[in-house]
């Protein structure tokens, strides 16, 4: 990864009391499942994949954070002239887990993967996500592949997906993928990664996406405590994500054509709150070119100067209301996903998150001209309830979890001042953004001025209930 922006140390805690208040279970039972989900799992990992096809000839690549063992997705890209051909591999747990079993049970109990500073929550049990399903190197695994066309435009062309062994030829990290871009050594599988990760987001902007690429505010063990840090997004990460979002898109316009499926979708931000983003750009210096959008303003900006992150901060608001869309027969009402730029579908992340898993089932029943299972066609509804569910439960996770740090970060600087920018000024308090920890809160204070550096300080701490207020400092 790249340098961290802000790096802050706090003493030793621990997230028993935080585990607990959310309902999950403690850093030492997170792997716990139980014996009849682990022995079948048992059963599944020892069984041989499923596959239509055997291209384990084809040298695809893992990309995925340096400590990840859970390998949803194996990437290889091709030019065909000016345009390109996309293959990409995806764990197949359609095949593998049986439907109605203890695993398929437990999984739909969870939802998805929840992580945590002290540890995650698997989705599944690990021998399975960590080991016999994921595409790790050197091994022979069986995945849903899909061949995807992009023309030199960059729009999507034909795509299809069908059942294959595979085997991954390496396992690459984002910073392995950006030093080989920077050096003019690519891994040859992906070669043409920056060239085609660059065109589809040009793309999508066009289309109206709104892509924060806000640095992660991220809480990591690091010696005798923990550290709190804001963790820019490298170009490497985000050429890997459109390919993801390349074939969710793909995999929407399958389910739309084939009448059924599951879609993730976003509204579009209302008017009035793409006015007051721009109001929020305006005050803070940023100049706003008055055909742009807003996704394009974001992309046109320096993402670790202040003003843009506190920007990209209150940008958050345009993409509320993130929904799932289960449909069988007419299409939903609303299938568009605003932050994506069109129609989009979860299908890349099948060992991390359950809706996956269902659908991908129905991608490769429409191109396979076969029926869709009987198991997932049925499933739909309940999978998108479900997901609301539990992403509601690991987004509360994420926020709270950060929040506590931060209360930790201050208890020894009660009192204490630090630079701030008003992001948007009420009559008696403010939204502001902290540059330095990378810190979101309110501040009291009549008259501030949007866009505005203050000087806040730090008016109470608890620990308790996760916050900390502010106030102008005199």
């Amino acid at each position: 990864m790249g340098r961290a922006l802000y790096v802050h140390h706090v003493p030793t805690h621990d997230f028993d009391s935080f585990r607990a208040h959310l309902d999950l279970p403690s850093a030492d039972e997170s792997d716990t499942f139980s014996s009849e989900v682990l022995a079948e799992a048992q059963t599944i990992s020892a069984a041989r994949p499923v596959a239509t096809v055997d291209l384990t000839d084809l040298p695809f690549v893992t990309i995925d954070p340096s400590e990840s063992l859970d390998l949803d997705q194996a990437v290889l890209i091709a030019r065909n002239g000016e345009a390109f051909t996309v293959r990409y591999a995806i764990a197949d747990l359609g095949s593998a887990v049986p439907p109605g079993g203890a695993v398929d049970a437990e999984a739909r109990r969870r939802g998805e993967t929840i992580y945590l500073p002290d540890g995650r929550i698997p989705l599944h049990p690990p021998v399975l996500s960590e080991s016999a399903l994921s595409l790790l190197p050197d091994q022979v695994r069986g995945a849903a592949v899909w061949t995807i066309e992009v023309a030199a435009d960059g729009s999507l062309g034909e795509a299809s997906v069908q059942r294959a062994l595979v085997r991954s030829v390496a396992r690459l990290d984002y910073a392995t993928v950006q030093t080989g871009v920077d050096t003019g050594t690519p891994h040859p599988s992906i070669e043409p990664l920056a060239d085609l990760g660059r065109l589809r987001r040009t793309v999508r902007l066009a289309a109206g996406a709104i892509d924060l690429a806000l640095p992660a505010q991220e809480v990591v063990a690091g010696g005798d405590g923990w550290t709190l840090r804001l963790e820019p997004r490298t170009d490497a990460d985000g050429w890997n994500a459109e390919i993801s979002l390349l074939t969710g898109m793909a995999a929407a316009r399958l389910m739309l054509d084939g009448g059924v499926g599951l879609l993730r979708t976003l509204p579009k931000p209302a008017q009035d709150d793409v006015a007051e983003f721009m109001h929020v750009a305006a005050a803070l210096g940023i100049d706003t070119p008055p055909q742009s959008t807003p996704g394009e303003l974001l992309a046109s900006l320096d993402p670790a100067a202040p003003a843009t992150l506190a920007l990209m901060t209150h940008a958050t608001a345009l993409l509320r209301g993130a929904g799932y869309a289960a449909f069988d027969g007419k299409g939903p009402e609303e299938f568009v996903h605003a932050g994506v730029g069109g129609a989009y579908a979860h299908v890349t992340a099948p060992l991390r998150r359950l809706a996956d898993r269902f659908g991908t089932e129905v991608c490769l029943a429409i191109c396979a001209d076969d029926p869709i299972p009987d198991w997932t066609r049925s499933s739909l509804p309940e999978i998108a309830e479900a997901m609301l569910a539990s992403r509601r439960r690991s987004s509360a996770a994420d926020r709270e979890a950060v929040d506590l740090v931060e209360t930790w970060v201050m208890q020894d600087h009660d009192g204490a001042t630090f630079d701030a920018i008003v992001v948007r000024a009420a009559s008696d308090d403010a939204a502001i953004f902290i540059t330095d920890p990378p810190i979101e809160a309110r501040c009291e204070g009549a008259g501030l001025v949007d866009g505005s550096t203050i000087t806040v300080r730090v008016h109470s701490i608890d620990a308790d209930s996760r916050t900390v207020t502010y106030a102008v400092a005199e």
